[in-house]
Formats: structure tokens, sequence, C-alpha cells
């Protein structure tokens, strides 16, 4: 008699579970289809009031809305604990009654920048070429070097500006920065043993964010050349040498002349 009562209760309890199962499953589309999506309110922002047996999942889950979204908007802790009659945020839309139209991004406006200036505003930089006029026509050539120790002065009219320096040969020319816009008198003087081959004065208007260039150029004096290969070069000793031999045998020339015509005279 136990067995069958045993299994009698074991059918039972078995159609209880499956009818329960398919009790819960048929009522969670009914839940469902009782969900609607909020109307936004007039600033746009989309609330949902949290009804009995509300979970984040199934808000989730009904809205399309995800959980992290529905935590992040409503500043919820990680077990996302809701209340009945909360309002939950569950985004921004348009406001209530108003016909959806696409989203303009605003331009953004840029800011106004001031217009690009000189590093130094109302100043000018000058620069000196002084190089070595090797063939003297004062134009310089690429193989002509510049030269050190000439002795540079660049002053203003006003006296705005006023400095001295000697220059430093190598490859760069000497530069003067942050110099005030006027007029303004630049010369050299060039070092020991060499000529100018061009002016040694230059006087000049300098206007603000300039960068002027003033070429000079000198050229070694003829004792300090060096003779080209081919080149037979005179020097001031050997002409007065050769001028010097020129007299001595005039006046050998002489000197015979004068014996023989004279002393033949004297002869009776």
């Amino acid at each position: 008699m136990k067995r069958p009562v045993f299994w009698l209760t074991f059918l039972v309890t078995l159609l209880l579970v499956v009818s329960y199962s398919l009790t819960a499953h048929a009522s969670a589309p009914a839940q469902g289809s009782a969900f609607s999506t909020p109307t936004p309110l007039p600033d746009g922002r989309i609330i949902y009031i949290v009804q009995e047996g509300d979970s984040c999942f199934r808000i989730s889950a009904l809205s399309g809305v995800p959980i992290e979204q529905i935590r992040s908007l409503n500043r919820l802790g990680e077990d996302c604990a809701l209340r009945v009659g909360q309002e939950l945020l569950l985004g921004i839309g348009g406001p209530s009654g108003a016909t959806p139209t696409p989203e303009t991004a605003a331009t953004a406006t840029p800011e106004l920048q001031p217009s690009p200036t000189p590093p130094f505003a109302g100043e000018a930089r000058v620069c000196v070429v002084f190089y070595e006029d090797i063939n003297g026509d004062a134009l310089r050539q690429d193989t002509e070097p510049l030269l050190a120790d000439g002795a540079l002065s660049i002053s203003g009219a006003s006296g705005q500006f006023s400095q001295t320096a000697n220059t430093p040969g190598g490859t760069d020319p000497l530069c003067f920065e942050r110099v005030p816009e006027g007029n303004y008198n630049i010369s050299i003087a060039p070092p020991e043993n060499y000529n100018p081959t061009t002016q040694l004065n230059h006087t000049l208007t300098i206007n603000a964010g300039e960068q002027v260039e003033i070429i000079f150029g000198a050229q070694k004096a003829m004792a300090e050349l060096p003779a080209q290969p081919g080149e037979t070069r005179t020097g001031t000793g050997s002409l007065l040498g050769i001028l010097g031999a020129g007299f001595l045998l005039a006046g050998v020339g002489l000197g015979v002349f004068a014996w023989r015509f004279y002393g033949r005279k004297s002869i009776p």
C-alpha cells in the first residue's frame, strides 16, 4: 500500500511544479505588455515611476535602457535597489507633444585669437656681413670667407640704440637683436693690413619687424697678398732695386763717355 501512495504523492507534486512553472512563464508577457515607454516631460526628461515588483533588470529588459545607464543616471549602488514610487530617469528626449526633429549640433564659436605679431613688437633684427673680398670686386662670392676683428658700430640717430662689437668671422654674420625702429648709422673699420673695398658707412631707416642685412668687404693690403699660381708680382723693394741699378749703369756709361771724349782732347 505504501508504494502506490508514494507514487501518487510524487505525481501530484510534479503536476504542481509544472503548473507553477507554466503560470510564471505565462504571466511575464502580460507584465511586459503592460509597460509603456514614459512620455518625455517638457524639459525632455523621460521619467519612469517604480511599480511593485519592479527591478533594474526588469525595467532594463522592458525599456531597452542598459542597467549601467539606469544606475549612472540615478546614482544607484551596485545592488541597484529600488523603492515603489521612486522616479527613475531613463534618458533625455524631446518635450511632450513636440514633433521630433533631427537635433542640430550647435556650432562652436571659435575664440578670437590675437593676430600674430613679431616676437618683439616695434623692434627689428640687424645682421652685418663682413667678408674678405679676395678679388677686390666689391661683390661677395661664395668662396670668400667672413673676416674677424672688424670694429663694428651701430647707433640710432636719436640715441634709442647704440652698440659696438668686433666681427667674429666663422660662417655666421654678426646680428643685433631687438633693435628699435628708427634711423641708424652703421659703420665698420677693417682690421690691420686690410683695405676696404666697399663703403665703410651706411645710413638707413629700420622698420619694426624687419630683418636687415648690411654687407661690408675688405681686401688684404698688396704686400700681404700671396702670389697666385702663374703670377709674377714685383714688390716695392724690387722696383726700387731695379731703378737703382738703372741709375748706376747710366752713371757708369756717362763716366766712360766723358773720359773718352775729354781724354782725347787733352792729348797734344
